[in-house]
């Protein structure tokens, strides 16, 4: 029997040294390593072959992290972790909304950076079907949309709609609550692998990224329902119940 290949990770990064140091350290931990200086040799590296998950400066010459953490948003679901030197709270709010999966400030430690991309690893690798526990169900319907979990796909009337890893483990969580209020503790404790992190807003800025796929207005939502000074509501009917 083939073992899995290990996970690949890009790292991006201007600092060759910095590069070479994770380079180095994550192979010795298991990791398929590539790197890339700026936003060019992301691409070409990316082209070669698709990583599993992207370490991406968000300090870059020409093109910055955040430009081009929009565009592999917009591509792909890859798990993306933006490293800054700033670390201010500003740069951690845009990088979450422009689709970024966590957030590390330099200097920070090797050891917290790869227990970081192990846990979104195991969120990014968690739908490949011979992992999935045998007690999973099927699929989750509501309104035009049917959340297949085993298949780790968001389908709206059997069209599959694009998704990231982060947004579909927030929904699974939501789908297989209805009707709950669920605080942001609550939240963070179910996602798996969710390491508990002072910036709350961070449960705030992916609700607000998972009603884009699912609402007919974001701004007025359905589906998932905010309940003041609670946390919030998945409501499976919709417009059809207010409450």
């Amino acid at each position: 029997m083939t073992s899995p290949l290990p996970p690949r990770v890009l790292i991006v990064d201007d600092d060759p040294d910095l590069r070479d140091l994770l380079s180095e350290y994550l192979a010795a931990n298991g990791l398929q390593i590539e790197s890339a200086g700026d936003g060019t040799t992301m691409r070409q590296a990316m082209a070669r072959q698709a990583p599993d998950a992207v370490v991406l400066d968000l300090m870059l010459p020409g093109e910055d992290g955040l430009s081009l953490a929009r565009e592999l948003r917009a591509h792909s679901g890859v798990g993306i972790l933006m490293l800054s030197a700033r670390g201010e709270e500003m740069d951690r709010v845009i990088g979450l909304e422009v689709g970024a999966d966590d957030y590390m400030a330099k200097p920070f430690s090797p050891r917290e950076l790869l227990a970081r991309l192990r846990a979104l690893l195991r969120r990014t690798r968690a739908a490949a079907p011979a992992e999935q526990p045998a007690a999973i169900p099927g699929k989750h319907c509501f309104g035009h949309f049917a959340l297949d979990i085993s298949a780790h796909r968001l389908l709206r009337d059997n069209h599959e709609v694009r998704i990231t890893t982060a947004e579909f483990e927030l929904l699974r969580v939501f789908v297989e609550r209805p009707n709950r209020v669920l605080s942001r503790d609550d939240i963070i404790d179910l996602l798996k692998g969710y390491d508990r992190d002072p910036f709350d807003r961070s449960v705030d800025i992916r609700v607000t990224r998972l009603r884009r796929r699912i609402e007919a207005d974001p701004s007025k939502p359905e589906y998932i329902r905010t309940v003041r000074g609670e946390g919030y509501l998945f409501n499976p009917l919709g417009a059809q119940v207010r409450r």
